[in-house]
């Protein structure tokens, strides 16, 4: 019970103390103070800063000012003694004439809190002003046959101040004939009336003198006097009479002057001079005479100034008819002004806070400005707008005061100024507005990164170029300003074979140029990848990076080399053999070249430079496949000498040659005897090298089988899960039936996975081929292996079927051009026909370059397959584990086996027993001579 009514008393003094919190709001909002009118300037008039909460020095810290509204600054602050004083003499009936309670308001602005206080002072009346009259001398005629009783006006005095200090009372001095009569009327005011008490003989004093006296209440009283002549006349009966009591009229603000108000008519029963009526003014303020004028003769009223609603808007006269007989009468004239919407709202700026951060939060106060219209009712209602589309607000602070607000977080990178007119517009009819403009600077901060305008680059360098050479220039934009838009330019650290990226290039921290520090070489390696870094120097900096691909281009600087034929360690030339029969086209041997260049300097072309005998044997000028050119005779040299060069299209062309010696004969065997006998002798070790390469086939065979048995029982596993999976969820609908793998897929698999080997007499000479598995013939489910069986993914990704991307080398520009007609492909598909082309691009040239170098290494090996791996075909020592014979043909047919007149081949045709296409010769001898 104890802790639920201590937190009952704990709420109750929350809320007493949010109350008292709003009570002293409220009363701090609105401070009251009263001061008496004609005081010296520099009258204290009370202590603000006490009444504000503020102490006395902090007056000036805090910004705390005086804000009035077009008009004369009264009262001012004292910031020594933190005070109001008066700025000037203050006359309470100038300021506020017959009002009852005069006061004056303004506002007081805490300029750092942008806080508005109102300030309500009143202005006490003091007896300033004695009673008035507007003549100091009157006459009034009495006709000597006027009754006792009768009355007769006397002119009122005018007291500008009020309450007790006004007008009181009248005294007239004494007299037998007449005496006065005070009438107070409704609205308070006194009415003097002179009573005759007895009858007038005009023979007897024809002229009366009184004296009138005016007296106010105040302390010390004040007043003052008006002579009155008394004349008696004749007999004048009848007075002036008024149509109307009291005439009202309604004017517009806007009239001309010389406009007719109203005119009013008295009339008289008497004739001739006392039935003649004359009209002026009896009562009316020293103010508004000039403004109406009276047409004595006609009682016409008219306006002979321009009237002003906000100056007054009631006007209240008395006119008096008299006749010639000294009768009078009077009536009351009320004139309303109507106010006329001709003022413009006045538009005063209090504050401006510019420039504004561009981080600002929402909401900060940008303006302080008051809209003020001194029309009234809805002429004098104002409000406030600005242009569309801008981050901006208006708010209604106090009464007419208005606040301009972010509206949301400023950009300056969008908009670094913004000029801001507000429109002040009443709501009269027609409206009328006025126009403020207000220029906003927005300061800036560091929030955008440097960005350049791609995210990377490529530039292609070419081989031995200089140091110290301009490689490339990059540029970063900063949308920011000054310091924050600095961009400073630096290379990402990073290590290139070992080396830091610093040794290669280096980047100009001012331009973005980019240096090279060495000479590269295309052969050593031919792209290098950083990252450019731009930085500001904002606080705290900003940066981004871009990606730099730099591509160095070949060069011509590589002769061609020869791998086949080679040159004996002993010096003499090497032996090519060819039997005595052979027909014009048989292919002798192969002259195998690369050239460690690229592209067209990489595009070795053949000649025949030198032969023994002319015209007996040539060379393929794409191919370099040697090859009769007529059938040998009888009276043919043994002995052939042969000089092949081999020449690259670079510029300038790089060349190399090379010396070989064709044996001709009647028999091959008895050539390979006598050649055996004299070159290499016999050699115990030579019997023992078919037996390894038998168990090596045997061990590599029985491995595949085993792992071919592995994958097949994945597979039948992977599909049962599949079918237990379909049965449980309803069935696999919309599984494309490509992502299985079925009995035909491994049937095709087992086809393209046989192997073929043949042995010849001699050991040293066996060739065996491996013709490579077509992955392409499998049905591989990648997807369903990533998503369900991590074995299955491992599995996978040792056989890739899709071709790995490699980096894109601008193909040099070259101007050997072949249709499409000339692409035959490889010279044992051609059968030594001199129109072939070379490959169409870089790519393709250095395929071809390394198959020729696996090929011809691998036949002047004689003990090793022609792959070196499964489907890599002896390329990955330079491309890497995943290019695989899927990228290209298979070339391998070009490769020639000295001592045979058989080309190795992996064609189609070869594994199904077929011969193929023979050229320059009869098809069936050429089938038998390679079956021999």
């Amino acid at each position: 019970m104890a802790a639920p009514t201590k937190r009952l008393h704990c709420r109750r003094l929350v809320l007493l103390c949010v109350l008292l919190r709003t009570l002293w709001e409220a009363r701090a909002s609105q401070i009251r103070y009263s001061v008496p009118e004609e005081r010296e300037k520099g009258y204290n008039v009370g202590n603000i800063s006490k009444d504000l909460g503020l102490e006395t020095q902090e007056l000036a810290d805090r910004g705390v000012r005086i804000v009035s509204r077009g008009r004369t600054q009264l009262f001012s602050l004292n910031p020594q003694s933190g005070s109001l004083i008066t700025a000037g003499r203050i006359d309470r009936e100038e300021l506020c004439a017959q009002s009852a309670r005069c006061l004056v308001h303004f506002k007081v602005l805490v300029e750092d809190s942008v806080k508005l206080y109102g300030i309500e002072i009143e202005v006490r009346d003091i007896n300033d002003n004695a009673p008035k009259f507007e003549a100091e001398n009157l006459e009034v005629k009495i006709n000597e046959v006027a009754a006792p009783g009768a009355r007769y006006p006397l002119p009122e005095a005018i007291d500008p101040d009020v309450g007790v200090n006004s007008l009181q009372s009248y005294q007239l001095s004494p007299s037998h004939h007449f005496s006065l009569d005070v009438q107070t009327r409704d609205d308070g005011t006194l009415n003097p009336e002179l009573v005759l008490e007895h009858t007038l003989d005009r023979e007897e004093e024809a002229v009366h003198h009184l004296v009138l006296t005016a007296s106010d209440g105040g302390d010390p009283r004040r007043s003052s006097t008006v002579r009155i002549q008394v004349t008696v006349l004749d007999t004048n009966d009848n007075a002036p009479v008024f149509a109307q009591p009291i005439y009202r009229a309604k004017v517009l603000e806007n009239v001309s002057p010389g406009t007719l108000l109203l005119t009013v008519r008295a009339s008289d029963a008497d004739e001739g001079a006392n039935g003649k009526v004359a009209y002026k003014f009896r009562k009316i303020n020293e103010k508004q005479s000039p403004i109406f004028q009276l047409n004595e003769n006609t009682g016409e009223i008219f306006v002979a100034k321009s009237l002003d609603y906000e100056e007054c808007s009631f006007y209240e006269m008395e006119i008096q008819a008299e006749d010639g007989g000294g009768l009078k009468g009077r009536t009351k004239v009320l004139i309303m002004v109507e106010d006329v919407n001709d003022n413009r709202p006045e538009v005063t700026i209090t504050s401006l806070f510019s420039p504004v951060r561009e981080d600002a939060p929402q909401g900060t106060v940008i303006v302080l400005f008051n809209a003020h219209d001194q029309d009234s009712g809805k002429n004098g209602q104002v409000f406030c707008s600005i242009q569309e589309n801008l981050p901006f607000k208006l708010e209604n602070s106090i009464e007419d005061y208005y606040r301009l607000l972010t509206a949301q977080i400023l950009d300056r990178e969008k908009a670094s100024e913004y000029n801001i007119t507000v429109t002040a517009t009443d709501r009269g009819i027609p409206p009328l507005s006025t126009e403020i403009h207000i220029t906003l600077y927005v300061t800036d901060i560091n929030d955008n990164p440097p960005a350049f305008s791609q995210a990377s680059y490529s530039i292609y360098l070419p081989e031995n170029n200089l140091r110290g050479t301009s490689i490339f220039s990059v540029t970063a934009h900063d949308p920011d300003n000054n310091e924050n838009a600095r961009v400073t330019y630096s290379l990402v650290e990073d290590t290139i074979q070992g080396a830091p990226l610093s040794s290669y290039v280096s980047i100009n921290s001012e331009t973005g140029v980019l240096y090279a520090l060495r000479s590269f070489d295309y052969e050593q390696f031919r792209n290098l990848q950083m990252q450019v870094r731009a930085s500001d120097n904002g606080n705290p900096p900003l940066s981004s990076n871009a990606s730099l691909s730099l591509f160095v281009l070949d060069q011509n600087d590589n002769t061609p080399e020869i791998l086949y034929p080679t040159l004996p360690t002993d010096g003499s030339t090497g032996v090519e053999l060819a039997p005595r029969s052979a027909e014009p086209g048989y292919l002798v041997t192969k002259v195998v070249a690369v050239d460690r260049d690229s592209g067209q300097n990489a595009w070795l072309s053949y000649h025949l430079l030198k032969a023994s005998e002319a015209g007996l044997f040539s060379v393929g000028l794409h191919t370099g496949e040697v090859r009769t050119a007529r059938a040998l005779l009888d009276r043919d040299a043994i002995k052939q000498s042969l000089v092949v060069a081999v020449q690259d299209h670079g510029q300038p062309p790089l060349s190399a040659t090379v010396t070989f010696t064709v044996a001709v004969a009647e028999s091959i065997p008895n050539i390979l005897a006598d050649l055996g006998s004299m070159e290499i002798p016999a050699d115990s070790r030579d019997s023992d090298l078919t037996l390894y390469l038998v168990v090596a086939v045997a061990a590599v065979s029985c491995v595949f089988l085993t792992f071919v048995l592995i994958l097949l029982g994945l597979k039948f596993r992977r599909w049962h899960s599949l079918h237990l999976l379909q049965a449980e969820n309803g069935g696999l609908t919309g599984l494309p039936t490509s992502h299985f793998v079925g009995v035909e897929g491994v049937q095709a698999f087992l086809q393209t996975c046989s192997q073929e080997f043949s042995l010849t007499a001699d050991s040293r000479k066996s060739h065996i081929i491996f013709p490579q598995p077509n992955y392409a013939d499998m049905l591989i489910c990648q997807e369903s292996c990533e998503k369900k069986e991590t074995l299955g993914h491992s599995l996978d990704s040792k056989f890739p079927i899709e071709d790995t991307p490699l980096v894109p080398q601008a193909p040099p520009n070259t101007d050997w051009r072949f249709s499409q007609a000339q692409r035959p492909g490889t010279s044992g598909s051609q059968n030594g026909d001199e129109t072939g082309t070379w490959p169409n691009n870089q790519f393709d040239t250095e395929m071809l370059q390394a198959m020729i170098l696996a090929s011809a290494s691998e036949a002047a090996d004689g003990s090793s397959t022609l792959g070196g791996g499964a489907g890599t075909m002896g390329l990955s020592a330079r491309y890497g584990p995943q290019f695989t014979l899927q990228h290209v043909p298979d070339y391998r047919q070009n490769v020639y086996i000295p001592g045979s007149n058989a080309t190795l081949t992996n064609a189609p045709g070869k594994r199904d027993g077929k011969t193929p296409a023979g050229g320059n010769g009869n098809k069936k001898k050429s089938g038998k001579k390679e079956k021999k």
